[in-house]
């Protein structure tokens, strides 16, 4: 009688036998997904940069008598408008959108452009109240007008704000109120919307302009810091002068915010381009009559320069009269030439 022999294999033998190889595939299949995680990140991260890249271009400038589109020749006072409606929309149009309040990456890295919108913001913000308080009122103790009167408040919402009120939607809404207030305009059945160009009104937005590019002059001339005398008190009444030595101040940029000031100088710059053509061309019986044209043109010649491209990737902070560059001092020059412009354009505007 033969016994056939069975050679029993118990599990745990044959996992003992072949450990090796199921090690050896775990740690090639985690390699493999390890780099795949580092090349999906890597990609991410350059998708994002070109991406922020695109978002960073700041809008070309515009024509403004293209802005208002009629079947007429522009009412006084259309071309203001439409300009500070067309403004606004490149503000919230351009690529990325409105950048000031992003919570997300690519525009949470950016503060180029976000500065540059503040800058532009706030002439919008000063034009928006010159035309309620001044252009569109016969004088002080006149009616204000209605749609102004929404439209300016929506433009004065806090730039940063991420929820509640949304700034987008409150300046989409400010300059759909100046679209009404210029459809009222250029209506001949319609007689409760009115621009009045005359010099007085110009002379009061421009007052608000001169003290804006005052104060951004000096800001950018701090890049390279500066002693100043401290003029806080000049001129005020009953302030107690000294006979000592004047008190002297060092002010100076912070090196991470150099670059914003530049960009928000060059926000403001922009946005001024555009309104003073199209001042040029509402206000042009008043300017030739004050002579003040030329002055007009020479502003906004220095404001063109302000807009040359930016050749260098960073804003450099050179010394004054050292081998490299500054751009926040030129900048600087060209701000104060157009500031010194305005001032000379007032005194023009103020003659009989």
């Amino acid at each position: 009688m033969r016994f056939k022999v069975l050679k029993l294999r118990w599990p745990w033998t044959s996992s003992d036998q072949n450990d090796g190889e199921p090690q050896t595939l775990s740690a090639a299949r985690n390699k493999r997904a390890y780099r795949t995680l580092i090349i999906a990140g890597l990609l991410s991260l350059l998708a994002l940069i070109l991406l922020g890249w695109y978002w960073s271009r700041e809008p070309q400038p515009f024509d403004v008598s293209a802005a208002y589109v009629g079947d007429r020749s522009p009412v006084t006072g259309t071309v203001t408008s439409a300009t500070l409606v067309q403004v606004v929309d490149s503000l919230l149009q351009k690529p990325g959108g409105f950048l000031a309040n992003d919570l997300l990456p690519p525009g949470l890295w950016l503060d180029n452009l976000p500065s540059w919108e503040f800058g532009v913001l706030v002439q919008v913000r000063d034009l928006s109240k010159a035309m309620r308080e001044s252009f569109s009122r016969s004088q002080s103790q006149s009616t204000e007008d209605a749609d102004l009167a929404l439209a300016e408040p929506r433009f004065n919402v806090d730039h940063s704000s991420w929820a509640v009120p949304w700034p987008e939607r409150e300046y989409a809404q400010g300059a759909e109120y100046l679209q009404r207030y210029m459809q009222r305009l250029v209506d001949e059945n319609n007689y409760n919307a009115q621009f009045y160009a005359r010099a007085d009104n110009l002379s009061y937005w421009l007052a608000t302009v001169e003290t804006r590019l005052g104060s951004l002059s000096q800001r950018l001339s701090a890049s390279v810091g500066q002693r100043r005398i401290n003029t806080d008190l000049s001129g005020a009444a009953g302030a107690v002068q000294s006979t000592s030595v004047p008190e002297e101040l060092m002010i100076k940029t912070p090196w991470l915010k150099i670059d914003n000031v530049f960009y928000e100088a060059r926000g403001t710059s922009w946005a001024l381009l555009h309104f003073l053509r199209a001042v040029e061309i509402d206000f042009a019986e008043v300017l030739a009559r004050k002579s003040a044209l030329a002055s007009v043109q020479q502003i906004i010649r220095e404001l063109e320069m302000t807009q040359q491209p930016v050749r260098s990737p960073i804003i450099v902070n050179g010394e004054g009269f050292g081998l490299i560059a500054n751009h926040s001092l030129v900048m600087a020059s060209y701000i104060s030439r157009a500031n010194a412009a305005i001032i000379d354009l007032r005194e023009l505007l103020s003659r009989g």
